[in-house]
C-alpha cells in the first residue's frame, strides 16, 4: 500500500484543550492504516480574527497515511476522517474564527496541490466555510504563525507545493509580523506516556 505524508493541523481553546488534543492525537494514531510520525510541542496561541476569546491551544503532527488511487483520494479520506473526529469530539457550528472544541486541518498531504469539491461529510461546521473546496496546501497555512510554529519543528526545510519558501522562513516571516509572543511552547511531547509534559 502506498503511503503519503500528511500534516495536520490541531486547536482547541474550549472546555480542556490540553486535554482534548491529547486525545484527539491518541484518536488520530489509531485510525485505519494511519502511523503516527511526529508531534510538535504544544503551543499556547493568541485568537486570530475574533480576540475576545481565550487563547488557543494548538499543535501539528506528521502522518504516514494511505496515498489511495491518487492523492485527492487519499485527501478526502483523510479529510472524512478528520471532521468525523471533530463531530465526536462536540464540535459546535459558530462563527468564523470563533471558539473550538476541536479543529483538525489538513495542512499538506505529500506533494500534492489541488482544489476539488469537499463531500457532504467532508464540509465545515462554519457556515462561512461549508461552501469552500478541500485545497492542498491549506491555503491559509503559510500566513498563521499558530500552524507555522509548530509544522517548522517537524519539517522546517519542507517547501510546500506552490509556496516560494521553507515552512521555517515563513514562520521566521510571521513572527517578525506578528512578536514572538503571539504563539509560546507550553509543553513537549512525550511519546512513552502519550502526553504532553511541562
Amino acid at each position: 500500500m502506498r503511503v503519503t505524508r500528511a500534516y495536520v493541523g490541531l486547536g482547541s481553546n474550549v472546555g480542556d484543550p490540553e486535554k482534548t488534543l491529547t486525545a484527539a492525537l491518541h484518536a488520530l494514531a489509531a485510525l485505519p492504516s494511519v502511523r503516527l510520525r511526529g508531534v510538535s510541542s504544544l503551543y499556547a496561541t493568541r485568537p486570530v480574527g475574533v480576540t475576545d476569546q481565550p487563547e488557543f491551544r494548538n499543535a501539528v503532527v506528521a502522518l504516514d497515511v494511505p496515498t489511495g488511487a491518487d492523492p485527492a483520494t487519499g485527501a478526502t479520506a483523510l479529510l472524512l476522517a478528520l471532521k468525523s473526529l471533530e463531530r465526536a469530539f462536540g464540535r459546535q457550528a459558530r462563527r468564523r474564527w470563533g471558539p473550538r472544541e476541536l479543529d483538525l486541518d489538513l495542512l499538506a498531504f505529500g506533494r500534492a496541490r489541488f482544489s476539488i469539491d469537499r463531500p457532504p461529510g467532508g464540509r465545515s461546521d462554519d457556515p462561512a466555510k461549508a461552501s469552500l473546496p478541500l485545497t492542498v496546501p491549506h491555503p491559509e497555512a503559510q500566513g498563521r504563525l499558530f500552524v507555522l510554529a509548530p509544522l517548522a519543528e517537524l519539517a522546517a526545510r519542507l517547501v510546500p507545493p506552490g509556496w516560494n519558501e521553507t515552512v521555517e522562513s515563513a514562520r521566521r516571516r510571521r513572527e517578525h509580523v506578528e512578536g514572538a509572543e503571539a504563539v509560546r511552547p507550553v509543553g513537549r511531547w512525550d511519546s512513552a506516556k502519550g502526553e504532553w509534559r511541562r
